[in-house]
């Protein structure tokens, strides 16, 4: 599977507003993961925020690695089909999607991150 950064992924521009309004309205969990994957922190990784791809928004992205976090809350309960549409699209294009539960964020980041650093390093060599 070819991981090229400089690979140009397709999105809707009209999503682009709807991005800005959900990166100023996160989640808690979002919120906290975002406090240890922002910055380049994470191995010096670069992660989005609400990053438009396609005709969807993801909620974190990796562009140089081509990988794409997910966090299920409440709402993802009873969107199942939709999910996996998108994720099969996404992955269309060579994501990497992984997903944790709001939960799992929120009360056992060490592990969140753990998974998350696995991927990092999978992708990446």
């Amino acid at each position: 599977m070819s991981r090229n950064k400089y690979d140009i992924i397709p999105y809707r521009s009209d999503l682009m507003e709807k991005a800005r309004e959900l990166r100023n309205n996160s989640t808690p969990a979002e919120k906290r993961l975002w406090k240890y994957i922002k910055g380049k922190q994470i191995h010096g990784f670069d992660f989005d925020r609400q990053k438009p791809i396609d005709n969807y928004i993801v909620d974190f992205y990796c562009k140089s690695l081509k990988l794409c976090i997910e966090i299920d809350g409440y709402s993802h309960n009873f969107k199942e089909e939709y999910d996996r549409k998108r994720q099969n699209k996404l992955e269309s294009f060579e994501i990497k999607v992984i997903r944790f539960e709001e939960r799992q964020v929120l009360k056992d980041i060490d592990n969140v991150l753990s998974e998350i650093e696995h991927w990092i390093f999978e992708l990446s060599s």
